[in-house]
């Protein structure tokens, strides 16, 4: 694991995004929510495409399973399913799978299935729905690594990602450094706050203008 995901995984979400609003970078992704495990997860991207199964020549290969042959430990495979189609972007097995590869969890924009194996496995899953209807004859896999859509976030392989109860947050390779340095900085003074606060000092005087204009740039 790099030291920026180190670094990454021990903010949250909350600290990240107010770092991008400081720094004035979108990223924030709501409505994807912690299905398999109460586990954050932070880590580079890997990005899967699916589509509709139109009869169109596919590889023999299953849904996202070139993604976690090609991940490296403490990746998150970062899934776009946003056909309209009920049907899963993620099972049971491909958890399995990316345990044992050591990948960090997986983000479904769309539905996953077999949530109940998924915590069996121990294995992270964030996606936007639930569901039980398997992908065969419905979804075929249009490409891995290209650039995708979460939300209203354009996402690319090798960009970073945490997720949290809050929400989830992308964020680009070339600002993760700076990101990352602002959202530590934002965490040190809100330690500072909580302290004051456990130390007797009034939560309006704690939280006065300073706060209120801690994140204009």
């Amino acid at each position: 694991m790099n030291d920026l995901v180190t670094r990454l995984n021990a903010l949250d979400t909350c600290a990240v995004s107010d770092a991008m609003d400081k720094l004035g970078l979108r990223g924030v992704v709501i409505g994807i929510q912690q299905y398999s495990t109460n586990r954050k997860i932070a880590g580079r991207v890997v990005t899967v495409k699916l589509g509709i199964d139109d009869g169109r020549p596919t590889a023999a290969k299953h849904l996202s399973t070139t993604a976690i042959e090609t991940a490296s430990p403490g990746d998150v495979i970062v899934v776009e399913q946003r056909t309209g189609i009920d049907a899963a972007a993620w099972g049971g097995n491909l958890s399995l799978g990316a345990k044992v590869r050591g990948i960090a969890g997986v983000i479904c924009e769309g539905p996953a299935r077999d949530i109940d194996e998924s915590r069996q496995h121990d294995f992270p899953v964030y996606a936007r729905d639930h569901t039980c209807m398997t992908a065969r004859g419905r979804l075929v896999e249009v490409a891995t690594n290209d650039r995708i859509t979460v939300g209203s976030v354009l996402v690319s392989h090798g960009d970073y990602v945490i997720a949290d109860a809050s929400a989830v947050v992308f964020i680009r390779e070339s600002d993760v450094t700076r990101v990352i340095e602002t959202a530590e900085r934002i965490v040190d003074k809100e330690k500072m706050m909580a302290e004051a606060i456990r130390g007797g000092t009034p939560i309006g005087k704690v939280m006065g203008a300073d706060y209120e204009s801690m994140l204009k740039r």
